[in-house]
């Protein structure tokens, strides 16, 4: 049996179906499991009101999240193909901040966006009102958006190399045509670099709705742990608090239902890109 198959069977499907048939039990870590049916997937639906809130943040992370991110990206890298004098100094400079740990990034950002921090400090003397960022359930979302550009270098970079990779003879002929620059973005460039924006979608809505680090660590650990007032209690801080409280048994159901949950988005965007994502060259 070769190492790759051990390796699979003692560290993915075996934990996967243990916390499958723990899903259906009562499970404190101390006491046997006690099988339960399925009374933890029932009281998820049904009886837990905070499980339906860590649902809402992290859908809103995902569609605020993700698309903001490529954006970014997208704009960052549309911009640095036209940089012709030291293109690689700014490359690095816009990589450079994706090699910063998470926990360290957040870190500077709950430095900076602090009531009294520097960025409030700014707003200040310019007259503009200073929200409370991560110390307000209507701002510590946008806050975390905001802190996700931190770490756009990596799908810039990507994005960089397929927009350099888009034929010449393709602008050259749109040229022809009359097309103007938003012509050629949407009919040349979009369709040349849509796979890698169904790449970077799909990666972005894989991790979006496994958000934790930066929550974590901006609501300030355990003992606020998805403050303030839950607007930060994203689905995989909840299913870490049942961790915590020991609930095994529930926090596996958790776990499997956001595996689902993933899973099916996955195969939707997959049959979605059917129609938008272009493998081969030409015009839309």
């Amino acid at each position: 049996m070769s190492p790759w198959i051990v390796g699979f069977l003692a560290f993915i499907l075996y934990p996967m179906l243990a916390s499958l048939y723990f899903s259906f039990t009562k499970y404190n870590l101390l006491q046997p499991p006690e099988w339960v049916g399925l009374f933890n997937y029932k009281f998820m639906f049904l009886h837990d009101p905070l499980f339906w809130q860590s649902v809402r943040n992290t859908v809103w992370i995902v569609l605020f999240g993700v698309p903001v991110s490529i954006v970014f990206a997208v704009g960052t890298a549309m911009v640095l193909t036209r940089v012709k004098v030291g293109s690689g100094v700014y490359r690095t400079m816009f990589f450079l901040p994706t090699m910063v740990p998470a926990v360290a990034a957040t870190l500077s950002f709950v430095f900076l966006l602090n009531p009294s921090g520097p960025i409030n400090t700014i707003l200040r003397l310019l007259h503009i009102p200073q929200p409370l960022w991560f110390a307000s359930p209507q701002w510590s979302k946008p806050a975390l958006v905001g802190l996700s550009l931190w770490a756009i270098g990596e799908t810039m970079i990507i994005f960089l190399a397929a927009l350099l990779d888009v034929p010449r003879q393709l602008y050259e002929a749109a040229d022809m045509e009359g097309a103007g620059p938003w012509q050629k973005f949407r009919h040349v460039t979009l369709p040349m670099i849509s796979p890698v924006i169904f790449f970077s979608v799909v990666i972005g809505v894989i991790f979006g709705f496994q958000y934790f680090t930066q929550a974590y660590i901006a609501s300030g650990g355990q003992l606020h742990l998805g403050e303030p007032q839950g607007s930060m209690r994203f689905y995989a801080v909840w299913m870490f608090q049942q961790i915590q409280y020991s609930h095994m048994g529930y926090a596996s159901a958790l776990a499997w239902v956001l595996f689902l949950v993933v899973m099916a988005c996955t195969v939707v965007l997959i049959k979605a890109s059917r129609r938008w994502v272009h493998y081969q060259g030409g015009f839309r």
